[in-house]
C-alpha cells in the first residue's frame, strides 16, 4: 500500500498511488493511522489516500477522520485514540462502519463485544453525519452508516444507496458542558450565559459546526430559541463534530460548549467539568438512524441486530441516549 499526501490528481499519479479522490476539493478526507492504530489526520482542504498497487485497483480505504491538521503531532506523541480500527489497520474484510463521533464511547465499548461474539473484525469510523453522508454520495466504501440525523440516511436511501430505510436507534440530548476552573455555571437554561455575555465571562463557546453536523444545527436551533445566537455567534469556536466539539470544551482554551450528552456523560470527559442538559423542547430532536448500504456483507446486518439487542441498548442507555421503540428496519419505498 502507498499512502498519497496531496491534493490534486497529478502529485497523487506522480507518488505511483491511484487517485479516487473525485475533484480537487471533494467533501472527503482519508484515514491515515499511526503506529498505535490511531488516526492521525484531518484538515478538510487536504485529502490522504491509501492506494493499492494491486492489479484489481479495489483495495483503498475511505474514512472520514476528524482531527485537525494542527493537531496531529499532539495525537501522534500522546496517542489519544480519536478513532478507533478495531482490529488495527485497515482491511479489506473488515466490516466498515461510519458513525456519528456522539457515539464513540458507546460503540468503543461495545465494538469488542460483537467482535468476540461473532468473530467478525469490525472498523469504527467517527464523524460528523454530513460529511459521512456527502462521502457516501461519493461511493465512499463503508458498509453500515449510523447517523445523529435520521435525514441523511433517508437521503441516501432516495439515492437508492441503501438496503433498506434503516431504523432508528436512538435519541441523543444537548446540554451546557463547563470545564473545571471555568467563570461559567453549568446551568442547562442558559441564562448564566447570556449573563456571562453580558460581563464579559464568555470569552470563547465550542460546538459542532451547524453546516454539516447534527448536534451543531441542534446547538444552534437552542441558542436561537434563548435569543442568545448573534451575540454568541463571534464567539464560537467550531468543531469539525461534537467529539471535536467536546474536546475544545474541555481543553481550557473555552470557557465550555455545547455537546452531546452521551460525551459528557463518558468517564473520560465527565471528570474534566459539568454539565447540565439544554430542554429537548428547545431544537428539533436528535432521532439518530442508522443503515445497511447496498452490497453491505451478512454482517453489517448482524451488527444491525446486535445493537438492537437488550444488552446493546442498555449501553446506549447508560451513554445517556434516550431509546425508543425499535422496529425493524423500514422497505425501501
Amino acid at each position: 500500500m502507498r499512502l498519497c499526501f496531496d491534493i490534486s490528481q497529478a502529485a497523487c499519479k506522480k507518488t505511483g498511488g491511484l487517485w479516487r479522490a473525485g475533484g480537487r476539493h471533494p467533501p472527503a478526507v482519508y484515514l491515515a493511522l499511526n503506529n498505535r492504530g490511531n488516526a492521525v489526520f484531518n484538515h478538510p482542504t487536504f485529502v490522504l489516500l491509501m492506494c493499492s498497487r494491486s492489479a484489481c485497483f479495489g483495495s483503498w480505504h475511505l474514512a472520514r477522520v476528524w482531527v485537525c491538521w494542527w493537531a496531529c503531532l499532539c495525537l501522534g506523541l500522546s496517542g489519544v485514540p480519536l478513532v478507533r480500527a478495531q482490529s488495527g489497520a485497515a482491511t479489506g474484510n473488515a466490516l466498515t462502519v461510519a458513525a456519528a463521533s456522539d457515539l464513540k464511547f458507546a460503540l468503543d465499548e461495545l465494538g469488542p463485544v460483537f467482535e468476540r461474539q461473532t468473530g467478525h473484525r469490525l472498523k469504527l469510523v467517527y464523524g460528523s453525519s454530513g460529511n459521512f453522508y456527502s462521502q457516501l454520495l461519493q461511493g465512499a466504501p463503508f458498509h453500515v452508516f449510523m447517523s445523529a440525523d435520521e435525514q441523511f440516511v433517508f437521503r441516501l436511501a432516495d439515492a437508492g444507496l441503501t438496503a433498506n430505510r434503516g431504523r432508528v436507534y436512538a435519541l441523543g440530548r444537548i446540554g451546557l458542558l463547563v470545564p473545571r476552573g471555568s467563570p461559567l455555571k453549568p446551568d442547562g437554561e442558559l441564562k448564566d450565559l447570556a449573563a456571562a455575555l453580558q460581563d464579559g465571562r464568555l470569552k470563547k463557546l465550542a460546538m459542532a459546526n451547524p453546516e454539516h453536523a447534527p448536534y451543531g444545527m441542534r446547538a444552534r436551533e437552542a441558542l436561537q430559541h434563548v435569543g442568545l445566537w448573534a451575540a454568541v455567534a463571534p464567539k464560537l469556536v467550531l468543531g469539525e463534530n461534537v467529539s471535536q466539539a467536546a474536546q475544545f470544551a474541555t481543553s481550557g482554551s473555552t470557557q465550555g460548549g455545547i455537546v452531546a450528552q452521551s460525551l459528557a456523560v463518558a468517564p473520560a470527559v465527565s471528570g474534566l467539568g459539568s454539565f447540565a442538559l439544554i430542554p429537548a423542547s428547545w431544537h428539533q430532536p436528535l432521532v439518530q438512524r442508522m443503515v445497511v448500504l447496498k452490497a453491505a456483507p451478512p454482517a453489517a446486518h448482524q451488527f444491525e441486530a446486535f445493537l438492537a439487542s437488550d444488552a446493546s441498548l442498555a449501553v446506549l442507555k447508560r451513554y445517556g441516549f434516550e431509546l425508543p421503540a425499535l422496529p425493524a428496519a423500514m422497505p425501501i419505498k
